[in-house]
């Protein structure tokens, strides 16, 4: 039986046992890490790429999130070489302007992959972008994603 866990913007969550990890996400972006040999897996949830070294260095950004899950992963006997990830969301909050400041998702899911690539972790899975949400469910077990699209577009970001 699968425990479960939903998690929200900047949360981490670890499935050291058999887990059911989700979240739902707009312009934020979830990476789900797996390390095909210890059968573990984690998931993040972010807001904004950047933490800008104002306020509190804390999980709801991209460039905190994911480097902190990667070490907590590694914390508990995981190894970057045997990691895997999948990227989502980063939808458009605003698809009626091209502004670099309305880009947050984009900026988002590059961020993910920049951090990726320095710990050579590659990307095997990703559904990012577009203009609706997404829901999506991990299992920590095996490294599976259930993926569902929201039904209508996005008025904010999540």
């Amino acid at each position: 039986m699968y425990e479960k866990v939903f998690i929200h913007v900047g949360q981490i969550h670890i499935g050291f046992s058999p887990t059911e990890i989700s979240t739902v996400l707009g312009s934020c972006v979830a990476v789900c890490l797996f390390d095909k040999y210890k059968m573990i897996g984690g998931m993040n949830h972010y807001l904004l790429p950047l933490w800008n070294g104002n306020g509190l260095q804390t999980p709801k950004f991209g460039n905190v999130s994911v480097p902190r899950m990667i070490q907590s992963m590694i914390d508990i006997g995981c190894s970057p070489s045997n990691m895997e990830a999948k990227i989502f969301g980063g939808a458009s909050i605003n698809i009626n302007s091209s502004g670099e400041d309305f880009m947050i998702g984009k900026r988002n899911v590059m961020t993910a992959k920049e951090i990726l690539a320095d710990f050579k972790i590659p990307v095997t899975g990703e559904d990012s972008g577009g203009a609706v949400g997404r829901r999506i469910m991990m299992r920590s077990d095996t490294g599976k994603v259930l993926l569902k699209y929201a039904s209508s577009t996005i008025n904010n970001g999540g």
